[in-house]
């Protein structure tokens, strides 16, 4: 299975591509989408949108994982987030495949085993499950690179629940 996280931002949206086999996750590509600050926000969007389109084009993922909003103080740069998120979803639907989304404390508590882990910690984590030699730059692509293992995780435990139902319906004959 081809995951390919993402980390929206209007000004970066971070992308992290692995390929993933039970038990075992190999990086196939990870960077980001920056737009400049010159640009109105339309035209920002759009950016996200075409490199969004070509990134998809190019790896062919099966399923594309999203952080979720997370609402802070700022919420003008919140709803920015969440319209750069929103076309990040649109590209995806488009071309008929599976979104997920994870919130941020969900994402750290898959990689680092804390959910209130920091952005160090995060890439820390991430270069060594996915044995990268250096950290991953922008940390928008290490965070990216966090949602799809995290979705690598939930994926993973969801198989190994499907296989106990199954079992432990055989066993009581239920099926």
């Amino acid at each position: 299975m081809i995951i390919m996280g993402m980390d929206p931002g209007t000004a970066t949206t971070g992308y992290g591509v692995v390929a993933f086999r039970v038990g075992e996750l190999e990086p196939l590509a990870y960077g980001a989408i920056e737009t400049p600050a010159r640009l109105s926000l339309p035209q920002r969007l759009k950016e996200i949108f075409q490199q969004m389109h070509s990134l998809l084009e190019l790896y062919h993922p099966d399923v594309v994982a999203v952080e979720e909003l997370f609402f802070s103080r700022n919420t003008t740069t919140a709803f920015s987030v969440g319209q750069a998120r929103g076309v990040l979803l649109l590209a995806a639907a488009q071309r008929g495949l599976k979104v997920v989304e994870y919130p941020p404390h969900q994402v750290k508590q898959a990689v680092t085993g804390q959910g209130r882990a920091d952005k160090r910690q995060v890439a820390f984590m991430v270069r060594a499950l996915l044995g990268l030699k250096e950290f991953p730059k922008p940390d928008d692509a290490a965070d990216a690179l966090a949602i799809a293992i995290c979705h690598a995780h939930h994926h993973t435990s969801a198989l190994r629940l499907a296989r106990y139902d199954d079992l432990a319906g055989r066993e009581d004959g239920l099926r």
